[in-house]
C-alpha cells in the first residue's frame, strides 16, 4: 500500500463489508470517496454541512476522528435518530489517522 493510500471499509446494508482504498493526498473528504464510488449518498448540499443527507454511523474508528464542529453537530442534531457514533461524510477529510475506519451509511429508518 502506497504512503498516501488508505483503507476504508463500508458495511452494507446485508451486513457485507467493502473496502475502499482512498488516497489521503487530495484534501477530499468522506463523501466525496464515496460519491465517487457511487454509494447512496445524495450530498444535497455539496459538502457543506447544511442537509445532514451523508450521516454515516462509525463502528470502528470513532476515536481517530477529530472533533466534532459545531456546524456539524448542529446539523446531526437536527436528525430524529441521530446515533453517538454519528458523523457527517462530508465533515470527515481523509487522513492517514483514518485507516481501518469502519462506518455504515445512516439508514433513517433503522434509528
Amino acid at each position: 500500500m502506497e504512503d498516501n493510500m488508505i483503507h476504508v471499509h463500508v458495511e452494507n446494508a446485508d451486513g457485507s463489508v467493502d473496502t475502499m482504498e482512498c488516497p489521503t493526498d487530495m484534501g477530499l473528504s468522506l463523501m466525496e470517496m464515496l460519491k465517487a464510488s457511487e454509494y447512496p449518498v445524495l450530498a444535497t448540499c455539496g459538502g457543506m454541512a447544511l442537509c445532514a443527507t451523508c450521516c454515516v454511523d462509525v463502528l470502528e474508528g470513532l476515536d481517530k476522528l477529530g472533533e466534532i464542529s459545531d456546524d456539524e453537530y448542529a446539523m446531526l442534531d437536527t436528525l430524529p435518530d441521530l446515533l453517538p457514533n454519528s458523523r457527517l461524510a462530508c465533515q470527515l477529510r481523509l487522513n492517514p489517522d483514518m485507516h481501518g475506519l469502519k462506518f455504515k451509511i445512516h439508514d433513517p429508518q433503522e434509528g
